[in-house]
């Protein structure tokens, strides 16, 4: 597994440690806030503005080594798989789990004509509840 700082140069970014935290954060999993990343990134690096997090985000996110997704209804999430375009979302807690059964899959949706665009890519969310979401649903219904 490459580390973050021979990812970053791979694509032809400065190492600097903001990017270098931001980047370790989302490659140990998850779909997080920017909120969350910056809290992470503090406990790394001490000092680092909300602003500078953003900055990072964005630069990984164009670079290819992040991606940002936003539910309906739910902030921008960003996490280190960027090979999926597949996701599941809990209706009740909002959890966001990857769906690994359409990875590869581009555009994996067929727009038919395509109203004259040349898709490139397709984002599949699907909705339900989670499993201890719906374990606490049957318990309220049996109490």
């Amino acid at each position: 597994m490459p580390t973050a700082e021979e990812l970053l140069r791979g694509q032809g970014l400065r190492v600097t440690r903001p990017r270098v935290a931001v980047l370790d954060v989302l490659t140990q999993g998850g779909h997080l806030e920017v909120e969350e990343v910056t809290r992470q990134v503090r406990d790394r690096l001490d000092s680092v503005s909300t602003q500078a997090v953003y900055d990072v985000l964005g630069a990984l996110s164009r670079a290819g080594l992040a991606r940002r997704i936003e539910p309906a209804g739910s902030p921008a999430r960003y996490e280190a798989r960027v090979g999926d375009n597949h996701h599941i979302v809990c209706r009740s807690c909002g959890i966001i789990e990857d769906v690994d059964c359409m990875v590869g899959e581009r555009p994996c949706l067929d727009p038919g004509a395509g109203h004259g665009f040349e898709v490139d890519e397709a984002e599949v969310t699907f909705w339900g509840l989670c499993p201890s979401c719906r374990k606490a649903r049957s318990a309220d219904r049996a109490a």
